[in-house]
Order: C-alpha cells, then sequence, then structure tokens
C-alpha cells in the first residue's frame, strides 16, 4: 500500500527516519492521470534504489500551460493512480495542493531555462519549460532525492532537467527511461485519452515518420528528413509543429555530419485539438 501525503510537513516527516538510517530515496515526478509509462518510470527508480524510499509526486503544474492550453480538462484520476502506484512498490505518493508548492502565485523566484527553453517545444509554448523548471526544483528540494526518473518521451525536458540539476548542483542522478509504447508504435501519453479512434490511427504517423527517418538515417540527414517528410505527405490529420534531427544535447547538427554521429529525431504535431510529441534516436552515416 502506497502512502498519500499531501503537505511538505508529512512529507518530510516520512522520509526523515530512512534518510538518517542512510537510505537512498528515489523519486518519480508525474502530473496523474498514471499508465503503463509512468509505471515503467517506478520500475527503473526501483531499481536504482533498491529497497530505500520510492516516491511518486501527482501534481498538475499549473505555471507550465499556457493560455488557452489543457489545464483544466487535464486528467485528474487520483484513486487510479493510487492504485497504480500500489501495484508497482511506491512507498509514498505526494499529492499537494497548488498553495503548498505555490505559498505565493504567481511565484516571485522562477527557473530560467535559457536558450534551449525556446526552441523546438519552447518556441511553440512561451514559458512551458519555466515551469518545468520551476516545478521540478521545488520538488527536488521537498524531495532531496538521490535519484530522479524521467521518461525519453519528452526528451527536451530530459536534457534541460539534467542541465539544471547539473548547473545548479543539486545533488540528484537524473536518469533518462526509455519510451514506453503500444503494440502499434504508439508513444503512451496522458493525452490520448482525448482522442477518438479515428484520431488514434492517425496519430500513428509520428512514430511513422521517426521509424522513417531512423531507418533512411544511414543515407544521411537529407535522405532521413525527406523519408520522414514523405511519411508525412501521406498521413491525413496530422498538423505539423516540428520535425527536426539535432544532436542527443539538442545542439543542431553541423553542416557536414560525421558518418556515425549519434542523433535524435524529435516531432511534435496537433492530430484533432491534441498536442503530441515523440522522438526516438539515430545514426547519421554509415559508421
Amino acid at each position: 500500500m502506497s502512502r498519500l501525503v499531501t503537505t511538505r510537513t508529512e512529507l518530510a516527516d516520512a522520509l526523515s527516519a530512512r534518510r538518517r538510517a542512510g537510505e537512498r530515496v528515489g523519486f518519480v515526478p508525474t502530473m496523474g492521470a498514471l499508465h503503463e509509462g509512468h509505471a515503467s518510470l517506478m520500475t527503473r527508480a526501483r531499481t536504482e534504489v533498491g529497497t530505500g524510499p520510492l516516491v511518486v509526486s501527482v501534481f498538475v503544474n499549473p505555471l507550465q500551460f499556457g493560455p488557452g492550453e489543457d489545464l483544466d480538462r487535464y486528467p485528474r484520476t487520483l484513486d487510479a493512480d493510487l492504485e497504480v502506484c500500489a501495484a508497482h512498490g511506491v512507498d509514498l505518493v505526494f499529492a499537494p495542493a497548488v498553495d503548498e508548492v505555490y505559498p505565493t502565485w504567481p511565484p516571485a523566484v522562477t527557473v530560467d531555462p535559457g536558450p534551449l527553453g525556446s526552441v523546438l517545444d519552447g518556441a511553440s509554448r512561451p514559458g512551458h519549460f519555466t515551469g518545468v523548471l520551476t516545478v521540478v526544483a521545488k520538488l527536488f528540494g521537498l524531495v532531496r532525492p538521490d535519484v530522479a526518473v524521467f521518461g525519453q518521451k519528452d526528451y527536451q525536458q530530459l536534457v534541460l532537467i539534467r542541465r539544471m540539476a547539473a548547473d545548479l548542483c543539486l545533488g540528484v542522478d537524473v536518469v533518462g527511461a526509455e519510451t514506453v509504447r503500444e503494440p502499434d508504435g504508439l508513444a503512451l501519453s496522458s493525452r490520448n485519452r482525448y482522442l477518438d479512434p479515428e484520431q488514434r490511427r492517425d496519430a500513428l504517423a509520428l512514430s511513422r515518420t521517426l521509424r522513417a527517418a531512423a531507418e533512411a538515417a544511414p543515407y544521411g540527414v537529407g535522405a532521413a528528413l525527406d523519408a520522414a517528410r514523405a511519411e508525412l505527405r501521406a498521413a491525413p490529420g496530422v498538423d505539423l509543429d516540428y520535425l527536426e534531427l539535432v544532436l542527443p544535447d539538442l545542439a543542431p547538427l553541423p553542416d557536414d555530419v560525421p558518418a556515425g554521429t549519434e542523433a535524435r529525431a524529435l516531432i511534435a504535431a496537433r492530430v484533432g485539438s491534441t498536442r503530441l510529441i515523440d522522438n526516438l534516436p539515430l545514426t547519421i552515416g554509415r559508421p
């Protein structure tokens, strides 16, 4: 059974004795509406900390939602989330109210993501990564984990959190876990529940586009992009936001890419009114 705590004091009290005993604390931050992708993060965190306490936060962070985004309709399913956490060996579920995380609103101090926060998803969602990094920094301060696990599906988020943890000397090992997919390739996401059956079929174009890029990548950047764009042209119901090939740290690919260069293909698109993202690693050229 996972223990539910909702205040900073309850969280600190629940962890104090085990922290004093020298146990490593694992942490998986979430916005709830948990699925098997989140469960895989819990499993990975458990392997990282062994018998140490594992904390999952369930908090829909208002600071990362822009005007017109889906804050109000974002799914909130705490009872079901607690069942998922209990089934995967989570010790504590931290589900605070907004004023517990943000005693003053709007917060006077936030975390600036720097230039990397204004490209890709940051270009489409101004201020989004300020909200993400601010809440993650707050949660790191409250939970004080030794290791925190994030999914690679939100790849730009993962890169920025790793950079924040390193640059601000937060003392947290940030681990990226592989994206969990449905058998047909669709990346698991809490937003998938917004898709009707036809839109869900249309959404498969994102993973097909990434696979096409990865399969053509041995023939060069141009071939990878051409293959991906051809897949998109045949995809109904997909309103592309961006399709980019970048280095693993999200830096642009050089003009002359050496053979064997590891890269990342990233895509964002709307299917109906639902915005989805996905990404896949690939290797450019023949090593």
